[in-house]
């Protein structure tokens, strides 16, 4: 006889989980597979932002400011948070405040809505107002607050021009001070011209050797030389880089600082070196009229800039001149005045440029993609207080350079791989179609957007990528558009596998000529060295890390990116306070249900929230990135060009805030 399931105890239903994003007014979203939930502050339950939370409907529920109801007014539901699945915090950085016997760590993230609390015992040293990371030990609950214990002092002092920088270096947790065994490596380290020549180095000290860099660079640690030889009719270019390998052997003590850092971080007020000073700032810097050690790539062209032939050897160098970009493009573009004067220098930037421009030409017929995007720079005063906005572009200096390194790098990784010797690859596979596909919508909004451009573009095709680069340059829209495209691209990466370059379409590519700043750099000298003489006795250990090198030293170089474009961006924002007020031309770079995205010509970007666009109700287009009126039939587009009012400027939650200029 079958048994009666009727009333068979029920599985629970399992509740929505998610990771919640809170907002700085205390309140949160989480999306999950069941859609969006709006948190009201009161029902986070401890919940931090990016944590991994399970919540449950809440019914009854309001959002202070925005009406009664089941949600907030874009018709979310409310939610509560019933429990934390996975912290996406152990640490937090805050203001550290005096509180016998408590030491209250008030969190710099105002998204982070709850104080930790630390014992004042522990740390009776840590000033009052410090910037801190603290540790988190409890995380807090209904009933009971957050605890944990101050692990570093980041800054005395949590105000200042300096304190937002500290802040940033502290959320991403970038290291600042090295070991005393890399210090103390670093100390010791010597040139030896002596030494070198009778290990094999070739003596370049004669030849004409000089840098480009920025005019505030302190590690120089590439070198060009440029000679017509003679006999065979081709240009010998010379790319010099510093021998670092030669001072960080695998596994010593500054190796290990190196490897665990990955990259130098350029922040807006400072450097964060990979290397220590003594080796990054002096003797792997390729300063002038000092002899330095280097790896050395003879590169041979024709007139054409096709390269012939290459040699590659460690070698002693000697810098004669260092030049800064705005130095070179000065001698470029008086060319004839520079060809007249006929010093060792002139010349040679002006063949050096023209073989550039050549190499450009030929990338960009093998479907190289060239995204013209201006880079913002604060200018700031020795207290780290903001001056200004510059802006740097592309010009016949930076590339001179940049096409140098390029074929360097190729040619040495094209070495390594039919030599069959391990390299730690930069590749950067093709962009996917549903990404390309997605700017269609947005690009036919323009003119010069074309239907047989449209199925080319979502195929990849370089070709079609660089027309729409071009018919929208020199538009209002033409900046966004490059951005736009660019961040369709999927990010390049390390690899111990060669996997191409698509971006610069390149069958084989390796980054090996910023050494003192990067640690694959680093490992692809010891590969080639190893190459070009006889493998060291920890060769197959470091080899085997390879995998683990390229995953880390990829997520290091993104947290180094954030943290240096977070630094410039709050920099920007300080500067634009006294702006408050004033009126400004902007270019839509986002378009979303709450409002519009609007892009200063600085590049410094701010919001401008759909209350401020009117009384009207607006309709937002999610295909084709549109808000539109309902009663005036007004359209907001991307790449259109406003006129708007800066109206806040918060540095503590680095944004701006705007409304169209006129508008009361």
């Amino acid at each position: 006889m079958a048994r009666n399931r009727k009333h068979t105890r029920r599985r629970p239903k399992a509740n929505p989980r998610g990771v919640v994003s809170v907002s700085a007014g205390g309140f949160g979203f989480v999306q999950t597979a069941e859609g969006e939930f709006f948190i009201p502050a009161a029902s986070l339950g401890g919940a931090f932002d990016g944590d991994l939370v399970e919540v449950a409907p809440l019914r009854g529920a309001s959002r202070k400011g925005q009406g009664e109801g089941d949600g907030d007014l874009a018709g979310r539901p409310a939610a509560r948070v019933l429990s934390v699945i996975d912290r996406a915090h152990d640490t937090l950085v805050g203001r550290y405040e005096v509180a016998e016997p408590f030491g209250v760590v008030v969190p710099a993230d105002p998204r982070i809505p709850y104080d930790v609390f630390t014992m004042r015992a522990e740390s009776p040293e840590v000033p009052d107002g410090a910037l801190v990371r603290v540790r988190i030990a409890q995380f807090p609950t209904r009933r009971s607050a957050a605890t944990g214990f101050v692990e570093e002092v980041l800054a005395d002092v949590s105000e200042g021009p300096a304190a937002g920088i500290d802040l940033i270096i502290g959320r991403h947790k970038l290291e600042t001070v090295f070991s005393e065994g890399a210090l103390a490596e670093a100390a010791a380290a010597t040139v030896d011209a002596e030494g070198a020549i009778s290990e094999g180095y070739r003596d370049l000290r004669d030849r004409f050797v000089f840098t480009i860099d920025p005019a505030d660079a302190k590690d120089f640690d590439d070198a060009l030389s440029l000679d017509f030889m003679e006999e065979t009719g081709l240009w010998r270019l010379g790319v010099h880089i510093a021998d670092v390998s030669h001072y960080v052997p695998w596994n010593s003590s500054v190796d290990l600082d190196a490897r665990r850092r990955a990259t130098s971080v350029y922040l807006a007020d400072r450097v964060i070196p990979m290397l220590p000073p003594a080796l990054s700032d002096d003797v792997c810097s390729l300063r002038p009229g000092e002899v330095r050690r280097t790896m050395t790539a003879d590169l041979y062209l024709d007139d054409a800039g096709k390269l012939v032939k290459y040699k590659l050897y460690p070698a002693l160098i000697c810098s004669s001149a260092r030049l800064s970009y705005g130095q070179a493009d000065d001698i470029l573009i008086d060319y004839k005045a520079a060809i007249a004067a006929g010093n060792d220098l002139s010349w040679r930037l002006v063949e050096l440029s023209r073989l550039a421009r050549a190499r450009d030409e030929a990338r960009a017929l093998a479907g190289g993609i060239d995204f013209n995007i201006p880079e913002a720079k604060v200018a700031l005063a020795e207290d780290g207080t903001p001056l200004d906005i510059i802006l740097r572009k592309k010009t016949d200096a930076t590339r001179l350079v940049e096409e140098a390194m390029i074929l360097a790098n190729e040619t040495v990784a094209s070495f390594l791989e039919k030599r069959r010797f391990p390299c730690l690859y930069r590749v950067h596979e093709a962009p996917a179609a549903d990404a390309l596909g997605s700017l269609v919508p947005v690009f036919q909004e323009f003119p010069w957007f074309t239907r047989s451009c449209e199925q080319r573009l979502v195929a990849g095709d370089p070709a079609a990528i660089q027309e729409v680069l071009a018919a929208s340059a020199g538009r209002s829209e033409g900046e966004l558009v490059n951005s736009l495209t660019l961040r369709a691209m999927k990010r390049a990466v390390y690899a111990p596998e060669n996997l191409g370059h698509y971006g610069l379409a390149s069958e084989t590519y390796c980054h090996f000529t910023s050494p003192i700043r990067r640690y694959p750099d680093l490992v692809v000298h010891r590969m080639l060295r190893a190459a070009l003489t006889r493998r060291p006795e920890k060769f197959d250990q470091e080899v085997a890390a390879l995998p683990w090198i390229a995953e880390h030293s990829s997520d290091m170089e993104r947290v180094a990116d954030t943290a240096a474009r977070q630094s410039q961006e709050l920099k920007m924002i300080e500067y634009l306070q006294k702006f408050v007020g004033q009126s400004f031309s902007a270019v839509v770079s986002g378009v979303a249900s709450w409002g519009l995205y609007a892009r200063l010509d600085c590049t410094a970007e701010g919001m401008l929230p759909v209350r401020a666009l009117g009384d009207e109700y607006f309709v937002f287009d999610a295909v084709r990135y549109t808000l539109t009126g309902a009663d005036s039939g007004k359209t907001y587009r991307l790449g259109q060009r406003i006129a708007v009012v800066l109206k806040a400027a918060d540095p503590s939650t680095t944004t701006l805030e705007f409304a169209l200029a006129g508008e009361r």
